[in-house]
């Protein structure tokens, strides 16, 4: 049942931020370096909180301070700051993202193989999301708004690709 979860989250997840990409690449390209950024400030908080707001024990040796903590702040900082430095490294991550997408679909694909007759047909989307990745990789810096629209479509498709594979596989 779990599997079947991680694969409709997934498929969500892929296809919202896949409309989104298409709809505002621009924007999405710094809001995501942005939200990124959010994702490091917010644990690193709650290591430096933890640390400050701890029970003092007598006898006990004080723990170190929590360094990573105040490093995920600062580079969260960074990158809220200055997301315009990271979108160039960005495109190369969400390259080999789909790259590895379209690996885990295939290599999926593969593995079904064992218990039910996978079509050909079902191929096709899994090594045009890899081929994409590629070429997301090969060419980052042509145009980043165009990259992130043709990432937005890939994704799409691979929320929808999942989705279908669920459904045919999830009996098994």
């Amino acid at each position: 049942m779990k599997r079947i979860n991680n694969s409709v989250l997934r498929s969500a997840f892929a296809m919202i931020l896949g409309f989104v990409l298409v709809l505002w690449p621009e924007a999405a390209i710094t809001y995501l370096v942005i939200a990124i950024g959010i994702c490091f400030i917010i644990p690193g908080i709650f290591s430096l909180l933890n640390y400050f707001t701890r029970e003092k024990v007598e006898g006990e040796p004080s723990p170190m301070f929590p360094i990573d903590g105040a490093g995920s702040i600062l580079f969260g900082a960074w990158l809220v700051v200055m997301p315009e430095f990271f979108v160039n490294i960005l495109m190369y991550i969400l390259g080999a993202l789909l790259v590895i997408a379209g690996i885990q679909q295939i290599a999926m694909l593969v593995s079904a193989r064992k218990w039910s007759i996978v079509p050909l047909g079902f191929y096709i989307m899994p090594a045009l999301i890899l081929l994409t990745g590629i070429m997301i990789i090969a060419y980052p810096f042509g145009a980043a708004a165009n990259t992130f629209v043709i990432f937005g479509v890939a994704s799409i498709f691979y929320g929808v690709i999942e989705l279908i594979n669920w459904y045919k596989f999830r009996q098994r």
